[in-house]
């Protein structure tokens, strides 16, 4: 869909683009055959699309796979689509945030191959990666179109500047590669960021056991709130609930022993701790009788 098509059938809808909601349409057809493509969608795929847009990526994704489900959030955008027929027979669209749909139900109830496949809207690309991470058992792969910024977190090395609690979860039950770098122009309007299209798909060796990656994240959540600093401030909130009965003294003594016990330095920044270390901290908590964490308090990005 050209640029001017797509400010007439705006404005013909009376509508306008929110980046509050991170909306940055694909325009380029194209472009959008071939990331349907090497994603892997095929005959017999239920395909989840989240942003639906204006549809130029939920076409090209029909012409390939059994069926599309693309959710999109923005009332006015699903009018229009329907009003002007946009989509083919085998899209269903959902009104709907993808934050909050049943993920379960759509994965492990499809009775076929699932894949995900999007052009993720800049606002949720964070939290849904990280929902995508628990229905990894059941999604045959999940790509996705996301910020740069984002698709290095995925990939980053310790040390790196980049390296996240969301790298140590994907690094321990996900293979990540980086399909391809998609300028700003062939998006509308144009983001002031570089975008990348990533493929995502189940680690076959993961090390994880039932409940572990939820383990390691409430670690790595924490400890990352004070990525510049040692690693046992960031950690110091889950010393305090866990040996709620010490004095202070003893929690963060009994926090170094158990870093000791699995072989990180507590002088370490959270950013030079490789993952399986993390996952070994998590098991050392949990054969202690650790407490949950502070689930929920970390204020920065995973």
């Amino acid at each position: 869909m050209k640029t001017p098509e797509l400010r007439e059938l705006l404005s013909r809808h009376g509508l306008h683009l929110s980046r509050e909601l991170g909306q940055n349409f694909l325009t380029d057809e194209d472009l959008a055959a071939d990331l349907a493509r090497r994603a892997g969608a095929s005959a017999g795929d239920l395909v989840i699309e989240v942003g639906t847009g204006l549809g130029v990526l939920t076409r090209a994704l029909a012409a390939r796979a059994d069926r599309v489900r693309s959710v999109e959030i923005d009332s006015g955008l699903v009018r229009a689509l329907e009003a002007e027929e946009l989509l083919p027979k085998n899209v269903e669209l959902v009104h709907a945030d993808a934050r909050e749909i049943d993920w379960k139900a759509w994965t492990e109830g499809a009775g076929q191959p699932v894949r995900v496949i999007a052009n993720l809207p800049y606002s949720v690309a964070t939290p849904l990666l990280r929902t995508l991470l628990n229905y990894r058992h059941v999604l045959e792969d999940w790509s996705v179109m996301i910020q740069t910024e984002v698709a290095d977190r995925l990939v980053a090395k310790p040390g790196e500047k980049a390296y996240a609690s969301l790298t140590v979860l994907h690094s321990l039950c996900a293979e990540v590669d980086t399909i391809s770098r998609v300028s700003p122009h062939r998006f509308f309007p144009q983001p002031k960021v570089d975008s990348s299209f990533i493929r995502v798909w189940p680690r076959a060796n993961s090390p994880l056991v039932g409940g572990e990656l939820e383990s390691v994240e409430r670690l790595t959540r924490a400890a990352f709130t004070q990525r510049r600093k040692r690693i046992t401030n960031g950690l110091g909130r889950i010393a305090e609930r866990t040996w709620a009965d010490l004095e202070k003294a003893d929690q963060k003594a009994a926090l170094v022993e158990r870093l000791q016990k699995v072989g990180i330095d507590p002088g370490l920044r959270p950013e030079r701790v490789e993952p399986e270390a993390w996952l070994a901290l998590a098991r050392a908590f949990a054969e202690g009788d650790a407490g949950s964490g502070p689930e929920g308090d970390a204020t920065t990005d995973v």
